[in-house]
């Protein structure tokens, strides 16, 4: 369990495959909390003056994880933050390591079945995602899933609207 004293204190970290929601809910956590939000690859983006899918063809994807890295593990280290990590950020052990150690990481869970109905909406703006058949993206998802275990908290997402979700992670967390 959570000490309720540093836990009141630290970041929360929302993990979670591309497209499941962790921008608008983490959004939504941080103005009902009075956090900031920040969103890695909103950041990135800002900060290099293209997409996330701009960075990943101009300068490859080992460099768009280094400075993901770098960001992540300073934003871990920040206090009373809402973060959004990009799906494929937690992948990295040092991200993980430093995630688990010094936020609170809330892994929001949906399953195949309901998120693969996103697929149309998110496909182009996710470089992971373009050129792959149903059933590598759903290997993809799977492979992922197995890395988001490493959590602190979790919600289950499926049929559940914003505001449900919001409500069941401020009271999983006994923060408010």
């Amino acid at each position: 369990m959570l000490q309720k004293e540093s836990g009141k204190q630290k970041s929360i970290i929302l993990i979670g495959f591309m497209g499941v929601g962790k921008t608008t809910i983490g959004k939504a956590l941080a103005n009902k909390l009075k956090r900031d939000f920040i969103d890695v690859d909103h950041q990135l983006e800002r900060e290099y003056n293209m997409t996330v899918t701009e960075i990943f063809q101009y300068h490859g994807e080992a460099f768009f994880r280094k400075k993901e890295k770098e960001m992540i593990i300073a934003l871990s280290k920040q206090t009373q933050k809402v973060i959004s990590l990009g799906g494929g950020a937690f992948l990295q052990e040092d991200i993980r390591k430093s995630c688990l150690e010094n936020g609170i990481v809330l892994y929001l869970d949906m399953s195949f079945k309901a998120w693969k109905q996103r697929i149309p909406f998110i496909i182009d703006s996710r470089p992971v995602l373009q050129g792959k058949s149903e059933e590598e993206i759903k290997n993809l998802f799977n492979e992922r899933k197995a890395i988001y275990i490493n959590h602190h908290l979790k919600v289950k997402m499926d049929g559940k609207e914003l505001e449900e979700i919001v409500e069941s992670v401020i009271d999983s967390l006994d923060l408010a």
